[in-house]
């Protein structure tokens, strides 16, 4: 697999000893992750999807970010009108201030981890790697359950950094 080496951008979070590795969008895994994000996300303006991926090549699990609002009006309101753009609230703070935000327990990180923990209970040593598409870096709170999970490295789309910050 070919990845590539891009300048590293001031990620708003990163764990000491963790990196963010870049590959391309045609990447059969980071394609993946894209159908998960436009197929199932319900944010339309910041579409985010996550696969996850044994060291065999199988995807393992997938997910896609979720708000809390499931009214479709509601939902196409918050794409024009979301109060943490209005208030220029940094990515990846304040989710309590705008219900069509997705918290970060509706990440596309955390929905793919919950979907691997529910398919496999036990903790097993897959070794996965999760390539995400639709953002540029994880939260916290994403990294945290990412690493609690065993998975061993993160993918992001070449030029995320500049695409969908």
């Amino acid at each position: 697999m070919e990845t590539k080496t891009q300048k590293t951008p001031e990620y708003p979070y990163l764990p000491p000893g963790k990196i963010l590795q870049y590959i391309s969008e045609s990447n059969k895994y980071m394609s993946a992750a894209k159908e998960v994000a436009l197929t199932q996300s319900t944010d339309k303006k910041i579409s985010t999807g996550a696969v996850i991926v044994n060291e065999a090549g199988e995807i393992l699990a997938s997910g896609a970010n979720q708000s809390a609002l499931k009214n479709k009006f509601l939902l196409e309101t918050h794409n024009s009108w979301c109060f943490r753009k209005i208030f220029h609230v940094p990515s990846g703070e304040k989710y309590w201030l705008c219900p069509g935000c997705a918290s970060h327990k509706n990440h596309a990180e955390q929905r793919a981890v919950s979907a691997l923990q529910t398919k496999f209970p036990e903790q097993i040593d897959l070794k996965p790697d999760l390539y995400l598409w639709g953002h540029w870096w994880c939260c916290e709170q994403c990294w945290d359950k990412m690493i609690k999970a065993g998975i061993n490295n993160v993918y992001l789309m070449e030029g995320a950094n500049k695409l969908f910050k």
